[in-house]
C-alpha cells in the first residue's frame, strides 16, 4: 500500500487544513471560572476545528468538556490511541514571519505549533482518512485523541481518561522518529523567599517551566549602573538594551527545557550582573548552585545508560521588592530519587532562608522496546525511510504517552533535522509532513488489524 502517493495527491488539501489550524493562536489562557472555555476560547475553537474536519471526513467525533476530544475509525473492543495536542507555548519575540500566519517559504511552513504538535494532528487525521478512503476495514478502533493543555499540566487528557476507556496501546506523534520508548521524569518546583528591600524594584524572566527564558529584565531604584551594564554586555558578547538608566534587559535564546544547553538562559546571565549591584538571597543562591544545567553544583546530578543525564532548566524568575520566586524544571532518569534529592535542595536552600515548594512530579515512563506493537511502529518508519541505522531512544521531553500505561512517542521529527520545538521561527518541513502521514497510515493499518 503506497500511502506516500496518497499524501502527495492530497498535499494542498492537507496544507489548507493545517494552515487553518495554525492560524488559531492556541497559547493557553487560564480562566477556570469560564465553564465552556477553561483554557481560553481559542483552544475551544481549535478543538472544534479539528473535530469538524473529522466529522466532514465521515468519522465519529466526540467533544469532552471543550478541553479534549477524539476522532474515531474502525470497529471492535480494542482501542488504539493517537495522542496529540492543540496548545502551543508562547511565540516569543524575533520571528522573521508572523508566528500565527502559517507562512510557506520553499519546503518550510513557519508557525508556532507547526512541528509541536499541529502538523502531527493533521498528518494523523489524514492517515486515518487514507485508510477510510481506500475502504479498508479495521478490527480495532483507532482514536485520534486531542488534548488542549499538554504544554502546562495535561488536565485535558486526564479528564478524557476519566470519562473514556484508556487505549489498549497508543502512540503520541509529538517527539522524534524512529521511536521513543522511554521518557525521563519531570519535576517542577519553586524556590520562594522573603527578604529585605534593596536597590531592586523587580526582576522578571520566563513564561513557562518547560522553556529556557530568552529575555530577562531588571528595574532598579537608582541609576548608577548604566556603564556597568554596557560593559557587562561587551565583555560577555551579549545582546541587551537599556530602556532607561534604571531598566535593563538581556536577551538569550529559547529552547526546550529537556535540552537547556541548546538555549541561552537570559535570566541566569542577568543574575550574574545583578549580584554585583545588590544583595538578594534568591540570586545569590542562583549564582552558587543553579548555573550548571546538570545539577552538579546542587549535588543532584545523575546518569542512566538509557535515559542519559539529568537536566535542569531555571525557567521562571518573579522577584519583587521584598519577596520572590524562581521556578525550576528537572528532567530526571529512572535511577534518581526525587524525594531524597528534593531534601538535598531544601537543606541548601535553608541556608539562604529559601523555601522549596514542589509543584508537580511525573515519574519516568518506560515501555519495553521489544513489545510487538513497538515493532509495528518501527517497521512502518523503516518502510518509508529505509533507515535501518537510527536506533530507537529515550528522551527528556514529556509527551501524552506518559499518561497511559502502554504508550510510546512516534515522530514527527526525522533524524538529523534542526530541532526548532519551542523556539522562535519554528517550522515544519513539508516533505517530512507528507512522509509522516504515510508512516502513520501504515502503522495504523497494521495496528488496527
Amino acid at each position: 500500500m503506497n500511502f506516500e502517493k496518497y499524501a502527495n495527491e492530497h498535499k494542498e488539501e492537507m496544507l489548507k487544513d493545517l494552515k487553518g489550524l495554525l492560524r488559531i493562536n492556541t497559547v493557553l489562557v487560564e480562566q477556570p471560572e469560564v465553564k465552556d472555555a477553561p483554557f481560553g476560547k481559542n483552544l475551544v475553537e481549535a478543538l472544534n476545528y479539528v473535530l469538524d474536519l473529522g466529522k466532514k471526513m465521515g468519522f465519529k467525533v466526540k467533544n469532552i468538556d471543550n478541553i479534549a476530544g477524539h476522532i474515531e475509525y474502525g470497529e471492535g473492543d480494542e482501542i488504539i490511541g493517537i495522542l496529540a495536542h492543540l496548545d502551543v507555548v508562547p511565540a516569543g519575540d524575533g520571528w522573521k514571519y508572523p508566528p500565527f500566519d502559517a507562512t510557506i517559504v520553499d519546503d518550510k511552513l513557519y508557525a508556532r505549533g507547526a512541528l509541536d504538535d499541529k502538523g502531527a494532528v493533521i498528518s494523523s487525521l489524514y492517515a486515518m482518512k487514507a485508510i477510510k478512503d481506500l475502504g479498508i476495514k479495521l478490527n480495532k478502533r483507532i482514536r485520534l485523541i486531542l488534548g488542549t493543555d499538554e504544554e502546562t499540566s495535561s488536565r485535558g487528557i486526564k479528564r478524557y481518561l476519566e470519562v473514556e476507556k484508556m487505549p489498549d496501546f497508543a502512540y503520541s506523534p509529538d517527539a522524534d522518529f524512529p521511536l521513543i520508548y522511554g521518557e525521563k521524569g519531570i519535576l517542577s518546583f519553586d524556590l520562594k523567599a522573603n527578604y529585605e528591600e534593596s536597590d531592586m524594584i523587580s526582576f522578571k524572566a520566563g513564561d513557562r517551566y518547560n522553556v529556557v527564558p530568552e529575555k530577562a529584565e531588571v528595574i532598579l531604584k537608582q541609576n548608577k549602573s548604566s556603564e556597568l551594564f554596557s560593559n557587562f554586555l561587551k565583555e560577555n558578547n551579549l545582546r541587551g538594551e537599556k530602556l532607561n538608566d534604571q531598566h535593563f534587559i538581556i536577551y538569550g535564546k529559547r529552547a526546550h527545557a529537556m535540552q537547556p544547553e541548546k538555549g541561552e538562559n537570559a535570566a541566569l546571565l542577568l543574575s550574574l550582573l545583578c549580584n554585583k549591584l545588590f544583595n538578594n538571597p534568591l540570586l545569590k543562591f542562583t549564582e552558587k548552585y543553579l548555573l550548571n544545567n546538570r545539577g552538579k553544583d546542587l549535588g543532584i546530578d545523575s546518569y542512566d545508560p538509557e535515559m542519559k543525564e539529568l537536566t535542569m532548566n531555571i525557567a521562571v524568575f518573579s522577584l519583587e521588592r521584598t519577596k520572590g520566586k524562581i521556578g525550576i524544571n528537572l528532567r530526571y532518569p529512572t535511577n534518581w530519587d526525587s524525594h531524597d534529592n528534593i531534601e538535598k535542595i531544601k537543606k541548601l536552600a535553608k541556608e539562604y532562608n529559601i523555601e522549596v515548594e514542589v509543584l508537580s512530579d511525573s515519574k519516568p515512563h518506560y515501555i519495553n522496546p521489544d513489545d510487538p506493537n513497538v515493532a509495528i511502529l518501527h517497521q512502518a518508519y523503516k518502510q518509508y525511510t529505509n533507515d535501518n541505522e537510527t536506533p530507537m531512544m529515550t528522551i527528556g521531553g514529556g509527551t501524552y504517552a506518559r499518561s497511559l500505561k502502554k504508550a510510546v512517542a512516534f515522530g514527527p521529527m526525522f533524524p538529523n533535522r534542526e530541532d526548532v520545538v519551542h523556539q522562535v521561527n519554528e517550522y515544519l518541513i513539508i516533505s517530512d509532513f507528507l512522509k509522516s502521514m504515510a508512516i502513520y497510515a501504515s502503522a495504523i493499518l497494521e495496528l488496527g488489524k
